[in-house]
């Protein structure tokens, strides 16, 4: 287990923060009580950025007819829909929430080529919301495989994230499981593959980011 990068920013304030609102306990010689307070809060806060920005260490099986889950969470949706943005036509579209206990980090689903990538800025409706997906802060990501078929992934920010990360950009190379972003505090990631796709998993069903197969071509 480690720590990812991206919490560094996040832990150093509140370390700052514990170091301040103890030592001005201390300055005013606060009673045992309000400094029992302080001390339970202070653990709370640093274990929760701890826990948050978690990165468990992975091994990934790679399958080139298997689609892996992008992130760790649970499956909200899983239906045919009309994708706008890219395909303009009717794609199978699987969901997965992350609440904030969950391991933020998105992986790729499938190897390929990126053919395609946008950075959206928008709203911070919650997650779950019907219209998050297209009016939400969010980046779309394209991968061609080497046999030519596309699959879309699009990270979509919650009412608590403010942002969001990602590593990839267009014609750049990359590999099953590999992390391709991270998403800060609630968020979801939608999956859109072609129609007749085999989808291996159901609604409510707890997935594991870079190992559950949650579809095969």
């Amino acid at each position: 287990m480690k720590f990812h990068k991206e919490g560094y920013t996040s832990l150093a304030l509140v370390v700052l923060f514990i170091f301040i609102i103890n030592a001005t306990a201390d300055y005013f010689d606060a009673n045992q009580y309000v400094k029992w307070f302080l001390y339970l809060l202070s653990a709370f806060l640093f274990i929760t950025i701890v826990q948050f920005f978690r990165s468990p260490k992975k091994i990934i099986a790679l399958d080139e007819n298997a689609v892996l889950c992008p992130a760790d969470g649970k499956v909200v949706v899983i239906e045919e829909t009309e994708e706008s943005e890219y395909f303009n036509d009717k794609r199978l579209q699987v969901s997965i929430f992350m609440s904030p206990i969950n391991v933020h980090v998105n992986r790729n689903p499938i190897s390929g080529i990126v053919s395609y990538f946008k950075y959206h800025p928008g709203k911070f409706l919650v997650a779950w919301h019907p219209k998050s997906s297209t009016e939400n802060e969010r980046t779309t990501v394209v991968v061609k495989k080497s046999n030519g078929v596309e699959v879309l992934f699009r990270q979509i920010a919650g009412a608590l994230a403010r942002r969001i990360v990602w590593y990839v950009k267009e014609e750049q190379q990359v590999q099953q499981g590999e992390e391709f972003g991270f998403i800060k505090f609630g968020s979801r990631v939608d999956v859109f593959l072609p129609v007749g796709t085999k989808v291996s998993v159901n609604i409510g069903d707890k997935v594991v980011g870079g190992k559950t197969v949650i579809a095969r071509f």
